[in-house]
């Protein structure tokens, strides 16, 4: 839980009583690659912490997948539909490595944020940094190249560059596949300053 409780902590500081709580309704969960923590029009009732490997977050739009996120090591997922709206989610969260990570029930984990002031300091700044990079997503598509778009990504998801595929990054920027492999055989050939 190393990886979970720090980057608990770097979001916000949570007491360990805090913390202890949380511990004990974590129940150990692994998915294979490509294995869905959440799947679209399912109930999935859990929450994951994510101790090792990466996530992605997908929509499908005429049959075609368009990844809406990454997750790695310490984050949460979830589906936002059902946590926040109790219905079946819209989206999908899919392993893209094999993840080992901690599962909480939603009544759980609901029951925390509405119970322990720590926790749901903790939750809202989690949910502020997310809407932060969602806004700051949506304003470099529509004004970024492809290029600084994928220049950006990579400063701000160094992880996921080097470990997710091609395909997923470049549905995530909005271009094809083809493109980002051409930008990136570019960028590599530029001289560095």
């Amino acid at each position: 839980m190393q990886n979970i409780f720090n980057k608990i902590s770097s979001v916000y500081p949570v007491s360990d009583v805090t913390l202890s709580r949380l511990a004990a309704m974590m129940e150990p969960c692994v998915f294979k690659r490509r294995e869905n923590l959440v799947t679209m029009g399912k109930r999935s009732k859990y929450v994951y912490y994510i101790e090792d490997g990466i996530t992605r977050s997908f929509w499908l739009a005429n049959g075609v997948e368009i990844t809406t996120s990454f997750s790695n090591e310490g984050t949460l997922v979830f589906s936002m539909d059902e946590l926040y709206y109790d219905i079946p989610s819209q989206e999908y969260v899919q392993a893209i490595e094999k993840v080992e990570g901690y599962r909480v029930a939603i009544s759980d984990f609901r029951k925390l944020v509405e119970d322990n002031l720590d926790f749901c300091n903790y939750f809202l700044r989690l949910h502020q940094d997310e809407y932060r990079r969602i806004h700051r997503s949506h304003m470099e598509r529509l004004t970024l190249t492809a290029a600084e778009r994928y220049q950006a990504f990579s400063s701000q998801f160094p992880d996921v560059v080097k470990r997710a595929n091609l395909q997923y990054i470049a549905s995530y920027l909005g271009i094809s596949p083809a493109t980002l492999s051409r930008l990136r055989r570019r960028l590599r050939q530029q001289p560095s300053c």
